[in-house]
């Protein structure tokens, strides 16, 4: 008999080593190396039971022309790429009470209600909870099934019998265990097991398969990041607390662009899409206050108005401050360097906080004039009209350079009733014949401090 030797394998990643360390050398995770069995980690098999499959021509496989389950939620289907596709894998991921939950149980009432019967696994949850949050937010069908079971070979057996259920929901991924894989709830052994199982009824019965999935504090989905390499389509859901807002994101998808978001408001009866974004960020903009200006930013296809509020005050401290919501704040500090070194400004003294309303976050380099300009609006306690926007990348030598899917940004200003739009003059030849009247161009920042403040 051979004698068991002891192995280290990483939860993240699923590295190996014979010895335990303290980091993993493949993927720089600390403290991720579990012990495990090297002779008992292969020898249990959940299910081999399948015909073997035959290779077939790329061109006799059959697409079909209703290749997507639409859930009503045309947020939810926007991110998805046009709705959800059949025999797909979806890992939906979020902070715990984000509201992952309330999200996937009204898809659930609305694909059964048009499609075929829905299986609720709930491994956190019993089904009289499930039912009261169904209750409050208007969700309950007769072909919502609730199954709260931990053992995924009770879900097995129910999936493989039964062909009734069009759509399948695992909450969470984490908390389902298989009593034939020697491992805990939740390691990169249970995880892998399980989801390759449910990888493999997706794909034979066409059935949308999601997985819900909690957040860790560093923004990143809790468990093995094999989880996120073996599913189809990987959406994050996220939100600040403090806001009723949630925004639905697309991480990873197989089947459609990873630029969408979806924009919910989260009430006592539930989640609603907002269909209008841009309306809803600049609701509560304050008259007659330095340091606001509105920046057309783009997330996948749309164009959403937000509001950036910079404030400039005396340091309190020798060191000054720079702190920055919904910002990189790398770009920023670069931003501020710019104005020093080429317009001869001193922030050296200055506490600097930049925020974008609403809790939304924005990464595209469009935003660099709307930070330019807010800052020296409050530097110079200078109060900009209501009626401008801004948009343009800022580079180091402080030209402004172009941005791409300019006419879209400036039909949704136009939209809303903005008239003074500066733009970079590189923006100026993609335009053409359109209406420039309301628009202004713009070299470099010193000719937008001689058009704004001087």
């Amino acid at each position: 008999m051979a004698k068991d030797k002891t192995i280290y394998k990483c939860k993240e990643c699923g590295f190996e080593s014979p010895n335990w360390m303290g980091r993993c050398t493949n993927c720089d995770t600390w403290n991720s190396m579990v012990e495990m069995n090297s002779n008992n980690k292969s020898k249990k098999k959940i299910n081999k039971s399948e015909p073997v499959s035959s290779p077939t021509p790329i061109t006799q496989i059959n697409t079909g022309q209703n290749s997507r389950y639409f859930s009503g939620i045309n947020e939810f289907d926007r991110v998805l790429g046009g709705g959800t596709v059949k025999g797909s894998l979806v890992l939906l991921g979020g902070a715990p009470g984000i509201g992952k939950s309330t999200l996937i149980l009204q898809v659930a009432s609305l694909f059964s209600a048009r499609y075929k019967r829905v299986l609720y696994v709930s491994g956190e949850e019993s089904a009289r909870q499930i039912k009261l949050r169904a209750e409050r937010i208007n969700s309950t069908s007769e072909d919502i099934y609730i199954l709260a079971e931990t053992d995924f070979s009770e879900v097995d057996q129910i999936l493989s019998t039964n062909n009734e259920y069009g759509f399948v929901i695992m909450d969470s991924i984490q908390t389902i265990y298989h009593p034939e894989i020697d491992s805990t709830p939740g390691s990169i052994t249970q995880v892998k097991g399980i989801t390759n199982r449910l990888m493999k009824i997706a794909k034979k019965n066409e059935i949308p398969v999601f997985l819900i999935g909690h957040m860790t504090k560093s923004g990143k989905i809790a468990g093995p990041r094999v989880l996120e390499h073996l599913v189809d389509t990987v959406l994050r859901f996220d939100g600040d607390r403090n806001y009723s807002y949630r925004i639905l994101r697309s991480v990873k998808n197989r089947f459609g662009s990873t630029n969408e978001i979806g924009v919910f408001d989260m009430d006592s009866n539930g989640l609603k899409e907002v269909k209008n974004p841009s309306q809803l960020f600049l609701e509560e903009r304050p008259e007659n206050s330095a340091g606001s200006i509105i920046v057309p930013v783009l997330e996948g296809s749309r164009t959403i108005l937000v509001e950036l509020q910079a404030l400039v005050s005396s340091a309190a401290y020798s060191a000054p401050q720079r702190l920055t919501t919904g910002i990189d704040n790398k770009r920023v500090s670069m931003l501020l360097a710019v104005l020093e070194k080429k317009c001869g400004f001193n922030f050296y003294d200055s506490d600097i906080h930049l925020n974008i309303t609403g809790g939304l976050s924005v990464e595209e380099p469009g935003i660099d004039l709307g930070i330019v300009t807010a800052i020296l609006s409050s530097f110079q306690d200078k109060v900009l009209s209501s009626e401008l926007a801004v948009v343009g990348e800022v580079g180091l030598a402080g030209e402004i350079r172009a941005i791409n899917q300019i006419k879209k940004r400036i039909n949704e200003l136009k939209k809303l009733g903005f008239t003074e739009i500066i733009i970079p003059y590189g923006n100026k030849k993609s335009l053409g014949s359109e209406d420039l009247s309301d628009l202004i161009f713009v070299k470099d920042i010193h000719e937008l401090i001689d058009i704004l403040f001087n």
